[in-house]
Formats: structure tokens, sequence, C-alpha cells
């Protein structure tokens, strides 16, 4: 490559990421402010002196929620609560019931329910084997129709075995549990718990597109997935942090608890009117 040239590309690659709405590889957006073309719709930004129990609900139970996993989810402080400006979700090793751990689980359920829009969440995850954070969304008919019919759009997915990859993945009829339709998103160094990202989803009709710190890694649309296209209704949004089950196998000798995945904030646009 002729020297001129290589002080140009990277003009030329931030004009043409700006020309696709993508940011730079390795850009982090400031987390202030509404991205350009969206408006805030709804927001935590966990600066109270608890959970706002207006806008969240804890899901309690210790029963593997159909993926084997060993956690009791309780409301109690020690598993959920906001501390310096965070939500913290701690997952710890006690005996509660008949399970060895305790966590915490929380959904925006008949409280923030939106079809479409951008959803977003900056996290620092958790670490260790069998350690398993998440921050996604169910169909808000899940209840009337059941899963997989219902929907589900996993933002943000990382298991303790895969350190420096996050997960995003699509769930519905036909293509659900280990057939679902998504992919990952590595870091080039590090691991996702040496700090915070920001995860998001822009959802638009017949079109939903992942990002990790403004960088697209994945795309669905109707034509892609091998089953029905189920996302065109209300959503409501869960955070939750997992231990063991089915996808990233139990703790070991080498998981230390407990664990905590901070979240600094949780932001739900809705598309800017266009201009008249």
């Amino acid at each position: 490559m002729k020297p001129i040239r290589i002080l140009l590309a990277p003009l030329a690659l931030l004009l043409a990421l700006a020309a696709t709405g993508c940011a730079a590889p390795g850009a982090v957006p400031s987390g202030t402010g509404a991205p350009a073309g969206w408006i805030l719709a709804w927001s935590d930004e966990f600066d109270g002196a608890e959970l706002d129990r207006s806008k969240w609900v804890p899901e309690t139970g210790g029963h593997g929620w159909g993926n084997k996993e060993l956690q009791h989810y309780t409301g109690r402080p020690e598993n959920v609560r906001v501390a310096d400006g965070m939500l913290v979700i701690e997952a710890r090793r006690e005996r509660h019931g008949e399970n060895d751990y305790t966590s915490a689980r929380i959904k925006t359920a008949g409280l923030m329910e939106q079809m479409h829009g951008r959803f977003e969440a900056r996290i620092k995850v958790p670490k260790g084997q069998g350690i398993w954070p998440a921050f996604w969304m169910l169909g808000a008919n899940i209840g009337r129709v059941g899963w997989p019919r219902g929907g589900e759009i996993d933002i943000m997915e990382n298991i303790g075995k895969e350190p420096a990859i996050v997960h995003g993945t699509l769930h519905g009829p036909g293509y659900s549990g280990d057939k679902a339709f998504g992919s990952p998103s590595p870091l080039a160094s590090g691991i996702y718990a040496d700090d915070f990202h920001v995860f998001a989803v822009e959802w638009e009709r017949g079109e939903i597109r992942w990002y990790r710190d403004g960088i697209l890694f994945h795309t669905a649309r109707p034509d892609l997935v091998k089953g029905d296209w189920v996302f065109e209704h209300p959503f409501f949004v869960l955070l939750n942090l997992a231990v063991g089950g089915h996808w990233p196998g139990n703790p070991d000798s080498s998981t230390v608890l407990p664990q905590q995945m901070l979240v600094d904030y949780v932001r739900v646009y809705k598309r800017a009117a266009p201009a008249q």
C-alpha cells in the first residue's frame, strides 16, 4: 500500500462507518445523550438508594429455570441492590432452600413493555467457570403463547468458560435453544470482566441489529431465521446472573464467589419522528 493511502485510510474508514451508522472498531460510546435518530423513552440510571420497584420486578425461585441452573433467585439486598450509582446483582455460594447458590433476576414485565427501539445497557460482567450473566428480552405475550413462540432477544450473554466472548442471540419457533440464531463478539485482547462495555440492540420492523461498544456484530431478519418471525409485538427487559446450567457448565474449584454483575444504566429509546 502506498504511503499516502496509509494516511488517508483511517479517515476513509471513519467516513464509511459514519455513513452506515457503525462506530469505528474499538470505539466506545460516551454513554451520554441519545444516539442520533433516537429519543429516550425509558431509563434507569440506578441513582437511588435501592432498586426502583416501579421499574423492576424481581423473579424468585430455585427450580432450574429450564436450564438446570443451580441458583435460587431472591429479592434480598444480598443478591440485588443499588449502590454507588450501580445496580449490583450478586451470585453467592450459600444454601437457600434446595439450592447451594443464590443470585437475582429482575424484569420490567407489566411495567415497561415496548415494540421496537434501541435497548442499551452499560455492564461490567463477572467472571468464573459456571457464571452466566445476561441482558435480554422476552415477548410480553409469553404467558399466553409460551416460549419460544413469544420470542426471545438475548442482547448480551457471557459464560465464564469464554471470558473474552459475548453472544447476541435470537430465539423463536424453529430456532431456539442450541439451534438459536446467534453470533459471538470476541474482544481483541483482555476479557469482558476487566471493564464496562455498552451492549445494545436496535430493533426495527423486520430487522434486529446487535452492537457491542458501538460495533455491529449480528443482524437478524425474517429471511435469515429458520422459522416464524415473532418480533412485531411488545417485549420486556430482563437482567440476571445465573450459576451453572446446560450451556456454561457448573462451577468448579477455580470458581471464586461471590461474583457481581454491575449495571451502570439501562436505556430504552424510540425512533425520533422524521423532520417535517
